[in-house]
């Protein structure tokens, strides 16, 4: 769930090409499986829980126009954890932006539903994540946009091997490096610098 009670920063952070991704078993009774067309409504819920978006429908509009059109490759790049019953309770999207005319990749929009959080499977999303996209595109530098409202995040990204990018971005993020790292070492209760 986003902790909107402090500002809203931009943190950028970057996986260098070669760093190994952390071996991490899923919890047991969950299974990660691909999108298929008509997860969109999911994917919406999902992201609607966390806090990403006000309403289902918004969340679904922003999906359509952003994704569908590219069906082939959300079936390849989105993956979402469920339940042995079924129920899909978090997602990854292993993506790519672009800045300027450079194609960069980006893991975008990892969430699970608040009632599942601190059972471990943030964490096997955003590994599976970095798997599928590495099997996709190869080992390269793969960039990840969050915020400081996310900051319970950012320990997971860490593990994963990402670091903060100081300056620079991709895509046509802001950066918002300086401001959010107080905020977040507040919250965290450790040092990131």
């Amino acid at each position: 769930m986003l902790d909107k009670s402090i500002p809203y920063l931009n943190i950028v952070m970057m996986r260098r090409s070669g760093t190994p991704i952390p071996q991490y078993e899923r919890p047991q009774g969950y299974s990660f499986v691909p999108f298929t067309k008509g997860n969109e409504v999911e994917w919406a819920e999902i992201e609607t829980s966390v806090g990403e978006f006000n309403s289902v429908a918004e969340a679904l509009n922003y999906f359509s126009e952003n994704y569908l059109s590219f069906l082939g490759e959300v079936e390849r790049r989105t993956i979402f954890i469920q339940t042995v019953e079924g129920k899909k309770i978090g997602t990854v999207t292993s993506w790519w932006n672009y800045t300027g005319v450079r194609r960069d990749l980006a893991l975008e929009w990892v969430a699970v539903k608040p009632e599942y959080q601190g059972l471990g499977l943030g964490k096997a999303v955003v590994f599976e994540g970095l798997r599928r996209m590495v099997q996709i595109e190869g080992d390269r530098d793969i960039f990840l946009h969050t915020q400081t409202w996310s900051y319970q995040a950012v320990p997971i990204y860490l593990q994963a091997g990402f670091e903060f990018m100081k300056s620079g971005t991709f895509n046509s993020y802001e950066n918002d490096y300086e401001d959010a790292i107080p905020y977040l070492e507040e919250k965290l209760r450790f040092r990131l610098r």
